[in-house]
């Protein structure tokens, strides 16, 4: 999809401001009519802070999806495997009641899946329904009937987290390991972030891993769904977006809501940040963060920015080939320490 920022109008822009403003976010009338303007700018960013978005105030992929799917309530629409998958609030609502029963939908991602249904289906059939896994407004009232708990850990953040702390020291060689080189920043030119690619490619075959690079031409969803067709047993995505140009130094996300995280994720982020700050000596940042590649993925993802390509330092280190390669054994270095301990 077009990427929106301030400064665009047309009735794209009309759309995004109408389901901001339905959704609580204020606008003045003489920008609400289809002018990505200030107010818009500020909008959008307070709305990325509160879905775990990347704060830049530009309404990319991840963005719009979570704006569409932030308009559904539980019970606005009857829910069930649907190809594409239904994504929305209304399906993370569920998820978190079946969890807080007992039935595990796997990660509250917000979609509608296998993992889902099967929650769905094992509820119905432990309340003597029809275990068909459509949830319309009866399997709602049974559902609410039951007084599922608020705020309780979800089983597969549990589950995660004792795996995490079972593991034993393993080998990364032979390991798969997806890199998503990210998406292409309209008219920002892309050689660092290539070379940053290979580097890591490099690095990580050095190690003796398998290191397989998804095509930067699919969306994040597409990348996420061939990392996971790919058997990775992680996922490296490396981002060089638009910053603040102010802002300095690595910053290492991971899968998280408002809800829940993903234990691995964070373990994995923190790794490679550890080395990316030895790497450039300047402090990181580790956050949540709900975008598709780490939302979407079926193993521990991270999504690495390993320097702010719009600060004009660290742009300009950016070009040096020797930096370029020390951050790609920086990465390469952090994922090993994952394996291994």
């Amino acid at each position: 999809m077009r990427v929106y920022r301030r400064g665009d109008d047309g009735p794209e822009i009309l759309d995004i401001q109408q389901r901001l403003i339905e959704l609580g976010y204020d606008l003045p009338a003489d920008e609400s009519a289809g002018s990505f303007g200030p107010a818009t700018h500020e909008a959008v960013r307070a709305f990325q802070v509160e879905r775990q978005l990347r704060v830049d105030g530009i309404v990319g992929p991840d963005t719009w999806g979570q704006l569409v799917e932030a308009g559904f309530r539980l019970g606005d629409r009857t829910l069930y495997v649907h190809g594409p998958l239904l994504r929305g609030d209304d399906v993370r609502a569920l998820q978190r009641k079946l969890d807080a029963l007992g039935f595990d939908p796997g990660k509250q991602d917000g979609m509608y899946g296998p993992l889902t249904d099967a929650a769905v289906r094992d509820f119905q059939r432990n309340v003597g329904e029809q275990p068909d896994g459509v949830v319309g407004l009866h399997t709602l009232a049974v559902l609410d009937r039951m007084r599922p708990l608020e705020g309780v850990p979800g089983r597969r953040l549990v589950r995660e987290t004792e795996e995490l702390r079972r593991r034993g020291r393993g080998k990364v060689r032979g390991c798969v390991i997806a890199i998503d080189p990210g998406s292409p920043v309209p008219g920002e030119p892309d050689h660092a972030h290539r070379a940053l690619t290979r580097a890591l490619v490099a690095e990580l075959a050095r190690l003796g891993a398998e290191p397989r690079a998804l095509s930067a031409e699919l969306s994040p969803s597409a990348r996420a769904e061939r990392a996971n067709a790919i058997g990775a047993e992680v996922c490296v995505s490396l981002h060089m977006g638009e910053g603040v140009p102010e802002a300095s130094g690595p910053t290492c996300s991971y899968f998280g809501s408002q809800a829940t995280h993903s234990p691995a994720g964070r373990h994995l982020a923190d790794l490679i940040l550890a080395e990316l700050e030895r790497e450039v000596g300047v402090r990181g940042r580790l956050q949540r963060l709900s975008a598709a590649m780490l939302r979407e993925t079926k193993m521990p993802a991270v999504q690495v920015e390993a320097l702010v390509a719009s600060n004009e330092i660290e742009a300009a280190l950016l070009e040096a080939p020797d930096v370029v390669v020390g951050l790609g054994r920086a990465i390469g270095e952090g994922v090993r320490r994952y394996f291994e301990g």
